[in-house]
């Protein structure tokens, strides 16, 4: 359609997309992620499969790009782009010498990054990077873009000073075994080599590049013009914004935004390394209150807060995340906020599942959980700042069900459980949930196996359950934990149920938020702070449910009162982003 209203043409006209097969990296037949090319008017291009969109067929290619003007002369056909056997994953575009085209495969988790010329088609396309995706430590980072004149972005082309070499600048997180050290490199596309030209500050500050803002003008940027906008943050001290610019790389800040809560300004956050008992490298973020000393205070109690992720190998899997030196950023339900509470925070311990070969990691999920959370609570217990009888559990999501499973086969760990908007019977995920590529009727004992609602009768800690009243997600819909609220109550477990009114499977209003904060540490007052029980008696062996229960039985079921694919993989509540890699290279 023109802008004057006038129609064009018709590109497709898709059935509903009701058959996609199921299993990772299945799409629909058809034209598929049809958009225009950054880089050039009215210049469409598109993706369509070749296996008839099953993932499970064999077909070499797998995917075509095709490209074509909006209004093509007549009889002209689209033209091939490029053609993959990977999974399609998207383009960057430059101009007529240049565009990257990405394409991955979930099952192997191999990512490959292509060069292709666009306008020459005696430039044989050629591959760029190719790596596993789970592999932080070999990112090279991602391509920066600029603005057009026409709003548009494109890769950002660099030159240099009697140099007729064509670069890149890659931005990447810098994923070290010390932590995320951000970087930009400066990237000759045609011989690999690469130059260092920033990198953050490794000892206190975390900072990273946020945009490129040497875009005023159309063509290759100068290195000399060069100009970045950048973030700087530490442990303390809140994020602030600067602009640095080349060749002297001399900074300007341009913010000086206050802390967002001082009483807590001078919280100890540390990230810690420790082994399981596989030998797999583990790591979590441990925070402290304010003043906190160990020697003088002794032990608190502890909130642990997670979500599982799965891995094909157990050094990807033992690979650090994040930086010690990032600011404590604390979200609205996050369980930062019981800091105040003089609680000791295990923030994001890795709870990996690890599936190497042709083993599906979910075989071995609850052996593989409860090694990694006895691995997380000895390590706080060693260190001193964890109350062994008064550690909880807690988690959003994928997070919840993590959290139902510890407390039906490691009770010996924890004394009461927080699970939010979680998913508790496989049985009502039958076609696959997170990562499980596999139905309930191809890996059956699998999914009964990993579903707390058929251990519900050995859950005998308090969990706490909470759920939006019109969770969307369909991995977690309501249902889950009205239906495992009723099995634990008919077990005589003690638990509570909180449905949050209008509430989906993230929690938006005022009201709803501080009635999770009020729910949550009523629960934790109650039953980790004043808990009295035995509750780890002998953390290296697992009980298998046989655990004390809690003396507290007047109240075994309390329900509360009001409101009546797979699960998402960034538990936004706490903080813990499970993102996709920065790029797909």
């Amino acid at each position: 359609m023109r802008t004057d209203g006038n129609f064009v043409r018709e590109l497709c006209d898709l059935p509903l997309a009701e058959d996609i097969p199921i299993a990772s990296n299945s799409v629909r037949n058809g034209m598929r992620s049809l958009n225009w090319r950054a880089d050039k008017p009215s210049t469409l291009y598109w993706a369509e499969t070749q296996d008839g969109g099953d993932a499970k067929v064999e077909v070499s290619p797998r995917d075509i790009v095709y490209t074509q003007p909006a209004e093509p002369q007549e009889g002209e056909e689209p033209e091939i782009l490029h053609k993959l056997d990977l999974r399609y994953g998207g383009i960057s575009w430059c101009d007529d010498s240049l565009a990257l085209v990405y394409e991955s495969w979930y099952k192997t988790r191999r990512t490959r990054t292509w060069v292709i010329s666009p306008g020459s088609k005696d430039v044989s396309p050629r591959i760029l990077f190719d790596r596993s995706s789970e592999d932080v430590y070999s990112d090279p980072g991602s391509p920066m873009l600029r603005r057009t004149s026409t709003g548009n972005y494109v890769i950002a082309k660099l030159r240099k000073e009697n140099d007729d070499a064509t670069y890149l600048l890659l931005n990447g997180n810098g994923a070290t075994p010390e932590g995320d050290i951000p970087f930009l490199d400066l990237f000759d596309i045609n011989t690999g080599s690469k130059e260092r030209i920033w990198e953050s500050d490794k000892e206190k500050y975390y900072e990273s590049v946020v945009a490129l803002l040497s875009d005023q003008k159309e063509g290759d940027i100068h290195i000399n013009d060069l100009k970045i906008l950048t973030s700087k943050e530490s442990k303390t001290e809140n994020t602030q914004y600067y602009i640095q610019s080349w060749p002297d790389k001399k900074l300007c800040q341009i913010t000086d935004f206050p802390h967002p809560y001082p009483q807590l300004a001078s919280l100890q956050k540390d990230m810690i390394r420790y082994e399981r008992k596989d030998g797999v490298q583990l790591t979590a973020t441990l925070y402290l209150p304010p003043g906190y000393d160990p020697s003088k205070d002794g032990p608190l109690p502890c909130l642990v807060w997670s979500y599982p992720g799965e891995f094909k190998s157990k050094d990807a899997a033992g690979q650090v995340r994040g930086s010690p030196n990032e600011f404590a950023g604390i979200g609205p339900t996050s369980a930062l906020l019981w800091l105040a509470r003089r609680f000791a925070i295990l923030s994001g311990p890795t709870i990996p599942i690890i599936g190497e070969g042709d083993e599906e990691a979910n075989d071995r999920y609850v052996e593989q959980l409860v090694a990694s959370a006895e691995a997380a609570v000895e390590e706080v217990i060693r260190r001193g700042v964890a109350h062994p009888n008064k550690i909880a559990v807690g988690g959003h999501s994928y997070g919840a069900f993590m959290t139902a499973n510890l407390l039906a086969h490691a009770p010996h760990l924890f004394c009461c459980g927080i699970a939010r908007s979680g998913a508790y019977n496989r049985t009502l995920t039958p076609f696959g949930f997170q990562n499980e590529d596999r139905t309930l009727w191809e890996a059956t004992n699998t999914y009964v196996e990993m579903s707390p609602f058929m251990s519900a009768n050995r859950i005998k800690k308090p969990i706490l359950l909470i759920h939006g009243e019109e969770d969307n997600n369909a991995g977690t819909l309501t249902m889950q934990s009205d239906r495992f609220f009723n099995a634990l109550k008919g077990h005589g477990a003690l638990c509570r149920l909180v449905i949050l009114p209008f509430e989906s499977h993230g929690y938006s209003a005022r009201e709803s938020i501080m009635h999770v904060l009020w729910e949550t540490d009523r629960w934790l007052q109650k039953h980790c702070v004043s808990n009295t029980s035995e509750v780890s008696a002998d953390i290296g062996k697992s009980k298998d449910g046989e655990g004390k229960e809690v003396t507290d039985i007047e109240n075994k079921a309390v329900a509360a009162s009001g409101g009546g694919g797979a699960e998402l993989s960034d538990d936004i509540e706490s903080g813990q982003f499970h993102s996709k890699p920065r790029s797909l290279m």
